[in-house]
């Protein structure tokens, strides 16, 4: 037995507004919105899959997070289930601008020895994005 993914982790955000906003555009869930609109949650959480992001919004305080998270310091890679031409009509329809790419890369699946192509963005804290397509 050991370790065999990622439940989540957690970011930071300058604007929890901007980034609920954003995430939905892509298509993502958002769990509980509505209790920490109701305040009674301190956070929210974008879920991917079988794992989440956990975002603490502006003056979120904690003992238990990195000594140096700040908005704009996430780089997460998603992996795309369809084409990279889909991918990009997705990241268009949202209006979201792809900085590099589409391009080969190696990802984690099988050890990085399956081809995959994958394109970059930001979202509305500047967190780098990738979206990994795997052929």
């Amino acid at each position: 037995m050991g370790t065999v993914g990622i439940d989540h982790m957690a970011m930071p955000t300058a604007n929890a507004e901007e980034l609920i906003a954003f995430y939905k555009k892509l298509g993502f869930e958002i769990n509980d919105e509505a209790e920490w609109r109701a305040g009674k949650a301190s956070i929210f959480s974008i879920q991917a899959g079988d794992s989440k992001i956990n975002v603490h919004p502006e003056g979120f305080t904690a003992s238990l997070r990195g000594d140096t998270a700040v908005p704009g310091s996430a780089d997460i890679c998603f992996v795309w289930d369809g084409t990279s031409e889909e991918c990009q009509q997705m990241l268009a329809d949202a209006g979201v601008e792809i900085i590099r790419g589409p391009g080969p890369r190696k990802g984690a699946r099988a050890r990085g020895s399956l081809p995959a192509v994958s394109m970059y963005a930001r979202d509305s804290d500047h967190n780098l994005l990738e979206w990994m397509v795997y052929l």
